[in-house]
């Protein structure tokens, strides 16, 4: 009753061309996400239809028939769970250790200067190097195993959120430091009173960059060493020609990609609430 009364309230403070203003708002929202639904379901309707009059090899592409299949027999023997929970703890570790990380060490380089000119040329060379080509050489520093795909996805992370938290650090207001350097404001007081507040935007942006990159980590790793993952299935589905489950797995890969991201865009619209 409460919010349906201040509702009510806010209702009549707003002018007419201002109501206006935001059903069209809602409307183009909902175009947007109509068409989007639209194109999806147009794409699958094409691709089963090319498939069907053979325009295309279904057993190479695949079809939508053939992967509903595939799924619903994963989903009788149980594998489909398994492979899937298993690729999505590595990622989710992975992402979460490399995010931490690459933050503690973009906020030890903020803090030091010296250290900062001492790393940046190393940084510039881990950066430009392929983290894939790393991969035999972490599996023997690690193992073979689920170590050596979560170190994969981190160090694969690292680096990047290590560049881009710093260059947010570094990118805060000169003059917001200056003040409370003048009021007597310790090194600390600036980090958490104005660096990191400030710094939340790139943080969240590190965040959604880092979703893509442990997937990459993990995929890479699973390619190499696992023997169970979504990795795993593209690889073995590859080597005995089973290519509905290669594309599959791709497909549940995008799904759980895309749900990890829109959980980063939530985080990021809640604190955009709260800060509002």
């Amino acid at each position: 009753m409460l919010n349906r009364t201040k509702t009510n309230k806010i209702s009549k403070n707003i002018s007419p061309e201002h109501l206006q203003w935001l059903k069209k708002i809602k409307q183009r929202q909902f175009m947007i996400h109509a068409t989007r639904i639209v194109i999806l379901v147009v794409f699958i309707v094409l691709w089963e239809i090319a498939g069907h009059l053979k325009i295309i090899d279904p057993f190479i592409t695949s079809q939508p028939s053939r992967i509903w299949k595939t799924l619903v027999t994963l989903h009788h023997d149980g594998s489909l769970y398994t492979h899937t929970f298993i690729t999505t703890y590595e990622t989710i570790i992975g992402f979460i250790l490399g995010t931490l990380l690459g933050t503690v060490v973009a906020i030890l380089m903020w803090w030091s200067s010296f250290l900062t000119k001492v790393l940046d040329p190393y940084l510039v060379v881990l950066n430009s190097l392929p983290k894939t080509a790393l991969g035999p050489i972490i599996i023997v520093w690690v193992g073979a195993g689920q170590p050596a795909i979560i170190v994969m996805a981190l160090f694969i992370s690292f680096v990047v959120t290590i560049l881009g938290v710093l260059s947010g650090f570094l990118e805060v207001d000169e003059d917001k430091i200056k003040l409370l350097k003048t009021f007597g404001a310790t090194k600390m007081q600036i980090l958490t009173k104005v660096v990191l507040p400030a710094s939340v935007p790139t943080i969240i942006s590190a965040l959604k960059i880092n979703v893509g990159l442990s997937w990459v980590g993990v995929i890479v790793g699973e390619f190499l060493v696992s023997k169970a993952g979504l990795g795993y299935l593209i690889v073995y589905g590859g080597q005995v020609f089973k290519l509905d489950l290669v594309m599959t797995s791709v497909i549940i890969l995008a799904i759980i990609a895309a749900l990890m991201y829109q959980g980063v865009a939530w985080v990021e619209s809640r604190y955009l609430k709260w800060r509002q």
